[in-house]
């Protein structure tokens, strides 16, 4: 799996396009650089974009949780689904964003493209300047979370 390190301001086009930063294209194996899947995050007003190769293994954890014969299984699946766009790099390394999951974010003309593990947040900028990374709330919740890890786990 691959990590996406950094984040960066971006402007959107008239058309709905921005440019992928070279650092975030860099990063991926070649390739790997072509087609994406973008969805909306499940937890925050954000939107997702997935490396093609990121969303097979992210589909890959689906089917061997989920039973679609499951009717609630089959209701978080038709959840998860709703609301994607298979995207494609063009030839000046630009990606049209859908402009409804755009507007369903909020986002306007700047755009944060933020890297995580295995995808890069798409966020308004004014909502990602928000985010306090450096806060206490931020260093209770890596304790909580990262404190308790064995070094074994890690090995």
């Amino acid at each position: 799996m691959i990590t996406f390190i950094g984040d960066y301001t971006c402007k959107l086009d008239d058309k709905g396009r921005v440019l992928l930063p070279a650092a975030f294209i860099k990063q991926m194996a070649h390739g790997m650089q072509e087609k994406f899947v973008m969805k909306k995050d499940i937890f925050e007003k954000c939107l997702v974009l997935y490396p093609m190769e990121e969303w097979e293994r992210q589909n890959q954890i689906l089917r061997n949780n989920t039973n679609p014969y499951n009717r609630e299984h089959n209701k978080f699946l038709r959840g998860y689904f709703k609301d994607t766009a298979e995207i494609t790099l063009d030839a000046n390394n630009r990606l049209l964003l859908p402009r409804r999951l755009v507007e369903d974010i909020g986002a306007n003309k700047e755009i944060v493209l933020a890297g995580q593990l295995g995808k890069i947040e798409i966020w308004p900028r004014d909502t990602y300047d928000a985010i306090e990374s450096g806060s206490d709330d931020f260093a209770r919740l890596a304790e909580k979370i990262m404190g308790n890890i064995s070094k074994d786990k890690n090995e």
